[in-house]
Order: C-alpha cells, then structure tokens, then sequence
C-alpha cells in the first residue's frame, strides 16, 4: 500500500516501484489523504479542482497497475509559498487531524488488504509540506495498528539532486515558486538510503502517471515543477527518474537493498 498526500504526490515519488510491484504480480493499493482541492491550477468554469484531481488519480493508478484508490477524505491543508502550515485552512485539515483517529482509518485499509508493506514519507515530510509531515506520523501510527511489517519512507537522495540542480541552473531560470535551495535540506543524504529501486523499465508507465496529473502542469505565471519535468527528453528522462529512494528505519542505515521487499541479513 502506497499511501501519499495528495494527488500527483504518487506520480512522482513512488510511481516506477508501483509499477514494478503490479507488474511482478503483487496487489497495490494507492491510498490519498486528501483530494489536493488547494494546488494552484487553471479550472474551467464549473469545474471543481478537488474532483479534477482525483479524477486524474484514477487515470494515474490505472496507468501503474493499481487494483484499489482510496481518498480518506480529510481537507488539503494548504502552504504557504514560504513554507509551513497555511493560515486558512478548512475545518478538516488533515494537518489539524486526530493523529489516531485517522491512523485507524488508515489502519483499516491495511487490514482489509492483509498489506505487506507500507511506504509513507520522513519525518521531514521531504520537503516539509505538512500534509506530508501528518502523513508520515498517521502512517506509522497505522502500521503499528495494523501490524504492516515493512514501513518504508519514500524519499529522493539528496545528493545527486543538489548535483542537478546546481547544474540545471547554469541552464535554465527557475520558476519563482521553486527555489533549489530548499533542497539543502530535503529529503535524504545517501548515507541513510537503504533501498535504490531501478525502475527505468516502468519509466513510460511513470511518466504517463505525471502527464495524468494535467492540472498540476499549469496555473500561475510561470512553468511548474510538475511541467518542467515533463518537458525532460526521454533518455534523460529514465537517467534522471530511473530510481526511487526509501529509507527503511529498522534495518541499519545505508543498507543497499534494491526491492521493497528484500530481505536483509541480520
């Protein structure tokens, strides 16, 4: 079970492994805490970001191979362009949610599904979106309810990133809302990685799941992120997008492992 924030969220971290893990046979359930009604985007007059979304993340997970979605309904909780947790915010925010009322949600799923894995984010939530931090803290209160015995954090290593973007930048102006120095601090050194999965194999069916996430590609007065990756050759593409990081807190730090799955020896 892949439990994320908000659509598109699934696309791109953890989109090649759901992939692989439906394509070698496993059953993979895709579960959103939130329908991300709050991302910045272009709607049409009627249209409802909100159901926008999580129309695109039925499209994104067909395309993945996922055999259940799930939304537990809570409210996008919003940012600041700052950072950190937005001022207004609806009366469901999943930031202001019952940590334990919504880990046995969550727990219930897992219990259904008799799930052998869970992947959520770090303690940091990557890159510090609170939505992503509560997923995080709901995430391991649910698997330690439930009884999930593996529990990875979906993370990116940070140091090849800050490689690339050192160099991207020679290239190319950076939109205003995305700023590389944040990534100073994001996500995780390489030291602690314990799993790189190679999923250049799944690299059409990952980027199919972004370009799924159309409404995420547009809205406001420069290219965004979503966009941008969009545009990255395809060579370059399964280069740069062809391994996904996560860090496994129960076996020792910097274990190279390359499944989700592979045992470790103790």
């Amino acid at each position: 079970m892949f439990f994320h924030a908000h659509p598109d969220d699934e696309a791109l971290l953890t989109a090649g492994t759901m992939a692989k893990l439906a394509a070698e046979g496993h059953r993979v359930v895709l579960v959103v805490a939130t329908a991300g009604e709050r991302g910045l985007a272009e709607m049409e007059p009627g249209e409802q970001l909100g159901e926008t979304r999580l129309k695109e993340l039925y499209t994104s997970a067909a395309l993945l191979g996922c055999a259940r979605v799930e939304c537990l309904g809570y409210g996008d909780s919003g940012l600041r362009p700052e950072g950190g947790v937005a001022d207004e915010r609806p009366d469901n925010a999943f930031i202001d949610a019952d940590t334990e009322e919504a880990a046995k949600k969550l727990a219930a799923i897992l219990q259904e599904e008799k799930a052998g894995l869970l992947t959520i984010y770090d303690p940091a939530g990557g890159y510090g979106h609170p939505d992503h931090v509560q997923v995080h803290r709901v995430g391991r209160r649910a698997a330690q309810i439930a009884g999930t015995p593996v529990v990875l954090e979906a993370t990116v290593n940070r140091d090849p990133l800050l490689w690339l973007l050192k160099v991207a930048g020679r290239f190319y102006r950076f939109p205003p809302e995305f700023d590389p120095r944040t990534f100073e601090s994001a996500y995780a050194p390489g030291e602690v990685i314990t799993h790189r999965v190679n999923v250049r194999r799944y690299a059409r069916q990952k980027r199919a799941a972004m370009a799924a996430h159309a409404s995420q590609a547009s809205g406001g007065d420069s290219d965004r992120t979503l966009a941008v990756m969009l545009k990255v050759p395809g060579p370059i593409y399964r280069f740069v997008f062809g391994t996904e990081w996560y860090v496994r807190r129960d076996v020792p730090p910097g274990t190279r492992l390359t499944h989700p799955f592979q045992r470790w020896p103790k």
